[in-house]
């Protein structure tokens, strides 16, 4: 579904991610993990079209939409759950939600917006209240529920459990879990590498802008070199 083949990415004279390739296959669950400035953000904000590709190419569904717009990429079929929620908080949780499916000309929107307040029961209580009075977990459920009414083919969450509490975690991550099971494909950068390797089908280990390991996520998980730097042991 997705492929990135030797993607650079720059800030200024500063190259950030060096020749990375990867891909995602319908129906996978992926994960980014490494250090913090390890480069994983800035692939997912190259893919949407956030930051500019420097060399390098991303394919969607056979596609080439290498430095496209954020909107027409949207419109292609991917979405991205960003990090610190990013929330439109002046807005209620209803119009943030329906800030979500923006681009969509269907007649399903309303039954969608049933569908997420199924999912998310919260957001139903706070339908009519101001995002930004959300807790931070709130928020998150109202991101993700936010990115998928786009409908999207591939969801892309980008640190999901930053600045959560553990149990808060937990619930991000069995939402997650959930929206696997229902088939969606997910690319997803995480530093809590443990819960993103149990979630994971598949991982990547980036180091400095590189990718340096990649496998089964069980693999990853297993590994001592993994095991010692980011896992604990």
């Amino acid at each position: 579904m997705l492929a990135l083949c030797d993607l650079r990415v720059s800030y200024g004279a500063i190259e950030v991610v060096h020749g990375i390739s990867l891909d995602v296959a319908a129906g996978e669950c992926v994960a980014l993990i490494g250090a913090n400035g390890a480069g994983k953000s800035s692939t997912l904000k190259a893919i949407c079209g956030l930051v500019p590709v420097g060399s390098g190419s991303v394919q969607f569904e056979g596609r080439d939409i290498t430095n496209a717009s954020g909107h027409a990429i949207v419109r292609a079929g991917i979405t991205m759950c960003p990090e610190g929620r990013q929330v439109f908080p002046q807005m209620s949780v209803i119009q943030n939600l329906r800030m979500g499916a923006y681009t969509r000309t269907d007649k399903d929107q309303d039954a969608d917006l049933v569908r997420m307040m199924d999912m998310f029961p919260i957001l139903r209580e706070r339908q009519t209240q101001a995002a930004g009075k959300l807790s931070g977990g709130e928020q998150e459920m109202l991101a993700i529920a936010r990115a998928l009414m786009a409908r999207p083919r591939i969801c892309l969450f980008d640190e999901p459990s930053l600045g959560l509490a553990p149990k808060i975690v937990a619930s991000v991550f069995e939402t997650l879990a959930q929206i696997k099971a229902m088939g969606m494909t997910i690319l997803l950068v995480e530093q809590n590498s443990m819960m993103a390797l149990n979630l994971a089908d598949r991982a990547y280990l980036f180091e400095a802008g590189k990718i340096v390991m990649q496998g089964p996520a069980k693999e990853l998980k297993s590994h001592p070199d993994v095991m010692r730097a980011y896992l604990g042991h």
